[in-house]
Formats: C-alpha cells, sequence, structure tokens
C-alpha cells in the first residue's frame, strides 16, 4: 500500500497585522502554516487572496466591510475577520466566508501567539476553515449563529473588560485602606479557579452569600465616608450577587432600600 500524500501547507495572508492579527499569524506559523506578506495600513489589498488559501482580516470592525468589498473576489480563497459582534454579511461578497473570533486577551503579538497556542476557546461561524484553523492550534470551538453573535460579544467584553474595571473599583477602594493592591490578586485567581470548579453559584462566599446584611451595612457606611463616589458601584455588586443567591428577591434591585449607609 502507498503511504498517504501529506496534507498540503495551508497558506495564511493578514490584513491588518496588529495585536489580534499579528498574535494569529505567529502562532498558526508555530503550528506549521505559512504565513504571506501582510497587508498594512496604507497597502492597496485588492490582491490580498492571491496565492493563499485564507485571509484574516483583522481591522477595526469599523473597517471590515470597506477591506473586504476592496478584495479582488477567489471563490477558492476563505475571507476571514476576527470580529466577534458582525456577522459574514460584513464579508460580501465573497462566497467562502468565516468568523473566527479567539476568547483570549491579546495585549501584543508574541504574548498573544502563545495564548492561542495553549488550547483557546474560539467562538467561529461559516466555512469549515475556521475549525481548520482552530484545529491546528489545539483549540476548542464553538459556533456563534449572526443572529446572536452580538450577545455572545457582550458576554465576552462581560468577562474581561468588565472584570478589568471591576478589579480596577476593588484597587481604588483597597488603597484607600492602605492595602497593596497585589495583595488581593490570589483571591482573584483563586475565586476564578472557584468559578470553573463550582460554577458561579456555587463559588459566591461573602456577607452576601451568608445573608450577612449588617456586614454590607457596614461597608456601605464606612464607603459613604472615605469614597462616596465608590458607593454606587458597590452597591452594583451586591445588587447582582444578592440576584445570584435569589433571582426572585425584589430588594436585590437596590442594595440601599431599607438601609442608611
Amino acid at each position: 500500500m502507498a503511504p498517504a500524500e501529506p496534507s498540503p501547507v495551508r497558506r495564511l495572508r493578514i490584513v491588518g497585522p496588529g495585536r489580534a492579527g499579528g498574535a494569529l499569524a505567529g502562532a498558526l506559523a508555530a503550528a506549521g502554516w505559512s504565513v504571506a506578506e501582510p497587508v498594512r495600513r496604507g497597502d492597496d489589498p485588492r490582491r490580498a487572496a492571491d496565492d493563499v488559501d485564507l485571509v484574516v482580516i483583522a481591522t477595526p470592525d469599523a473597517s471590515i466591510a470597506e477591506v473586504a468589498a476592496a478584495i479582488d473576489p477567489d471563490d477558492r480563497v476563505v475571507i476571514a475577520h476576527l470580529s466577534g459582534s458582525l456577522g459574514l454579511d460584513v464579508l460580501e461578497p465573497h462566497v467562502r466566508r468565516a468568523g473566527l473570533h479567539p476568547l483570549v486577551a491579546l495585549p501584543e503579538p508574541v504574548v498573544g501567539a502563545q495564548r492561542l497556542g495553549a488550547n483557546a476557546w474560539f467562538g467561529v461561524a461559516g466555512d469549515p476553515m475556521a475549525f481548520e484553523v482552530v484545529d491546528a492550534l489545539g483549540g476548542r470551538a464553538f459556533v456563534v449563529d449572526d443572529d446572536h453573535r452580538t450577545l455572545y460579544h457582550a458576554a465576552a467584553c462581560i468577562a474581561s473588560n468588565h472584570l478589568v474595571a471591576l478589579l480596577a473599583h476593588a484597587e481604588r477602594v483597597a488603597a484607600a485602606a492602605g492595602a497593596p493592591a497585589e495583595a488581593y490578586g490570589a483571591l482573584v485567581r483563586a475565586t476564578v479557579d472557584n468559578v470553573d470548579a463550582l460554577g458561579t453559584r456555587a463559588a459566591l462566599t461573602g456577607p452576601v452569600a451568608r445573608g450577612d446584611d449588617t456586614t454590607v451595612d457596614r461597608h456601605r457606611a464606612a464607603l459613604a465616608r472615605a469614597l462616596p463616589e465608590e458607593l454606587v458601584h458597590y452597591d452594583a455588586g451586591v445588587a447582582m450577587a444578592r440576584r445570584l443567591v435569589d433571582p426572585a428577591d425584589d430588594a436585590a434591585s437596590d442594595p440601599a432600600v431599607g438601609r442608611a449607609p
């Protein structure tokens, strides 16, 4: 029996090789893909599909449709974007289209490439080559339909961007107490581990979880005295925690109801 022929090496071109595009190019190069010269800002993108299997548009969302329309169509080539919130319609007039959104924080290309190659999750849509990319990276993929893509991306922003804003809130309160912000890092990591292992409800600890309204009142009084501008953020967190404990709790909508700061 003749030996099986080796799989052809896939060839990729990035349009907009910034943090996300550069990270994907680096990760796929490490996985054995061939990476063509990227199309950078100011370059003419019309021939971006020449001699490649996949073109990934990694520009800001507002530019994706314009860039896609400028690329000369080639029905053999997949045109993809990395947007979490946009559907495949922005990639018209191309026949083979894909959405490939990494659920990974990509601060810069080198670190991003490492993270994309470390069992990352991807929200994908469209052409099966999206799954081929994820398989090449050793990642995990799930399909997000166009109708749900904006909600999917909102959840991603809550899990990542809003978490950063919440931690900044904790840092400001800790600083007012004279406590170093880095001392809370281990607590944050342990909490995330607990959520992974137990789910959100079982992972919730602290005064709201145990129904200790007296401690919540003391927190609110201290914040009202020292950092009144932070009280609204604390109250929002308490409301969400109460809703997690009891979704039917009417008082969860306003932690200050019946409570003087």
